[in-house]
Formats: C-alpha cells, structure tokens, sequence
C-alpha cells in the first residue's frame, strides 16, 4: 500500500551543489526502483541550526513530499544513516485528509490556468481571424496577454488565494498603522 511521506534532511553546510544534486538523485531512484513517486522537492537551503551539530552552527535544509510503500521508507532510512553528508534526516507519514486537500487546490490551480490560457488563445485566434478577414498586418504579442481586472478594485495578496475588494468593501477595511512622531521638548 503506498502513502503519502514527508522527508526533511539537513546536509553538511560544505557540501558542494554537485554533492546535493547527487544525493537528490541517489534518493529519487531509490524512490522510483521501489515504484514509489517523488511529488515535490523543497530546498530551503543554508539555515542556522537551533543547537551545534558536530561542530556546525548551519545546515542545508531539503524536504520531499513522496508517496512510498513502507519498505521504501527503511531503504531510505538505511541510505540516510550511513551518508557522512546527512547530519540529520527524519521520514514523516503525512495526514491524508491534509495530502488530499492540497491535491484538490493544485487541480483548482492547474483548471484556472489551463481555462485562462485556452481563454488568451481564443481572443488571440479571434484577432487574427479578424485581420485575416480584412487583410490587415497583425502584431502578435511576444508575451502572453494579460486580461484586464475590474477597474476601482483593489487586490490584497493572501496566502491561498487573491482577494479582491470592491470600492463598497474597502472603505470598511481599517488603515494601517502609522507609527507616531515623537516630539522632544
């Protein structure tokens, strides 16, 4: 039965790009000769480390989301013990109900964009159907075109997803805080 797993390691901060790359790969076809799927892979690269860890204040931090069968999990557990780059590594079972909702926003996602993109070929397609018709020279873009939003509204970027707020809703929002000059007598 195969599961959702998180792998977090932390490397050697000497550790050259060649030696992290090697040590990706080295884990991918584990992965892959167990018939398991390495899903996502997060470098966060070179952090302090809460404690010294022979004799090291930093660390590269890598973390991969995968989906394995148990026995992957001990190979690499196995792989990771005896790599003298490896400080220390930790192979967490993900929550399903989590690994789920994140698989359903990234189809959302994935929707949007593919909508979005047939939607630019259309009215590109549309234009030049149009000057085909009158015989006139067109200009294609060199960049995707990007469609107008709503004029008067106003985008705050949260983590998800963009809100939008209509001019109605944000004379409701509250104005920032200012910090207050002090005056010295």
């Amino acid at each position: 039965m195969r599961r959702d797993y998180e792998l977090g390691f932390i490397l050697n901060p000497e550790v050259s790009e060649e030696q992290t790359s090697a040590i990706l790969e080295r884990l991918e076809k584990i992965v892959k000769n167990y018939d398991g799927q390495v899903v996502k892979v997060n470098q966060w690269g070179r952090r302090r480390l809460a404690y010294p860890i022979e004799h090291h204040r930093d660390g590269y931090y890598v973390f991969i989301d995968m989906i394995l069968t148990p026995e992957t999990v001990l190979e690499l557990d196995r792989t990771l013990k005896v790599s003298e780059e490896v400080m220390r590594h930790l192979v967490k079972r993900r929550d399903p109900k989590a690994v789920q909702k994140e698989r359903e926003e990234r189809e959302e996602r994935e929707a949007r964009a593919a909508a979005a993109a047939s939607q630019n070929q259309a009215s590109t397609t549309t234009e030049l159907e149009a000057a085909v018709e009158a015989q006139e020279p067109v200009e294609l873009a060199a960049e995707p075109v990007e469609l107008a939003a709503e004029p008067e509204a106003e985008v705050l970027v949260g983590e998800e997803e963009p809100i939008v707020l209509s001019p109605e809703e944000i004379q409701y929002v509250p104005p920032a805080i200012e910090e207050e000059e002090t005056i010295e007598a």
